[in-house]
């Protein structure tokens, strides 16, 4: 009979898998972006709805972003920015080792970057 697995071992066998480390980085993002976006909303007040009001969504919508379980478009980021009164930053940066393939910034309009010199696609 063969031995069991732990989590830990089915976890690392999988993740030795590209496709696998590629997914669970995408998810790893997804999730940060969300809690950046929720972070925002609460530092302002505002409620799931009513910041969906403003963008001309609805509430379940900005739930799942928050929850990190749809990846937003450029447009909807542009749209909650503009509904936070802050502004959209996209870069893309070289990959290191821990396969960072860029970020997504949002900060209050007219404030510097904080790319450290990093080029960045602004609105």
């Amino acid at each position: 009979m063969a031995s069991r697995k732990n989590w830990s071992e089915i976890r690392d066998r999988r993740l030795s898998k590209p496709a696998a480390k590629a997914g669970y980085e995408r998810a790893r993002r997804a999730f940060a972006l969300a809690g950046q976006l929720r972070e925002l909303r609460e530092s302002r007040g505002l409620s799931q709805a009513e910041l969906a009001r403003r963008i001309g969504s609805t509430q379940p919508a900005v739930a799942r972003l928050e929850a990190g379980g749809v990846a937003p478009t450029i447009d909807t980021l542009e749209r909650i920015g503009d509904a936070l009164d802050l502004e959209l930053a996209v870069s893309l940066s070289a990959r290191s080792r821990t396969v960072r393939k860029g970020f997504v910034a949002v900060r209050a309009k007219g404030s510097a970057p904080r790319s450290g010199g990093r080029s960045a696609v602004e609105r």
